[in-house]
């Protein structure tokens, strides 16, 4: 039971930023020309990676593996209710992956520099998560965007770029998502860094 209350604030975290997520990344951002490379569940999804790397490195990654897969199991249900099946599957499919493999790189960086581990860990399963995600939710091969921001693309599937270079939505947004994942991740070393300070005070 114990144990049990001491994952519940992680997992309900994890569960409040990845159903959140997923109803905003439905929105494109519409200020500063932004519409084209991001959405607003990019601002919010990175933070599931410092809930998780705060909680593999407060509680283990026996513990965090068990807020990732509860996380996971709520969430898509969750999302499927608040966002789509499409968007919950294709969420919940980049969030088992990514935040596994987060907490297998972090655990193998655990004793090295502060910094290293949850910014490599986070580096890397953001990837993952933008590749699966991206993918699974708003690739032509699996219907596209249409449904989801009205915005048709033409002929040659282009109808947005990145610096003059002209590619599908779905890609520019996911090259967008994963550029707000790792500025995300280098600012949560901020909170992180505070946390082992709190922590490292009460050992």
């Amino acid at each position: 039971m114990q144990n049990i209350s001491r994952l519940f604030p992680y997992v309900l975290a994890m569960v409040v930023i990845v159903v959140a997520s997923n109803i905003l990344v439905q929105t494109q951002v519409q200020y500063f020309g932004l519409q084209e490379v991001l959405t607003w569940g990019a601002l919010t999804y990175p933070i599931a990676f410092l809930v998780n790397d705060i909680t593999n490195r407060h509680l283990g990654s026996a513990a965090a593996r068990k807020v990732v897969i509860v996380g996971f199991i709520l969430a898509v249900v969750l999302s499927i209710y608040f966002a789509t099946p499409r968007i919950a599957i294709a969420s919940g499919s980049a969030f088992l992956v990514a935040h596994l493999i987060d907490v297998g790189v972090f655990n193998k960086l655990r004793e090295s520099s502060w910094w290293k581990a949850p910014f490599i860990s986070t580096l890397i399963g953001s990837g993952v998560d933008t590749l699966i995600f991206f993918g699974l939710a708003f690739a032509p091969m699996f219907g596209g965007l249409d449904g989801f921001f009205g915005m048709l693309e033409d002929s040659l599937g282009f109808p947005a770029s990145i610096f003059g270079i002209a590619m599908p939505l779905w890609s520019s947004l996911a090259i967008g998502d994963f550029i707000i994942k790792i500025c995300v991740g280098l600012i949560a070393l901020v909170p992180y860094g505070g946390f082992l300070k709190i922590t490292e005070a009460r050992a």
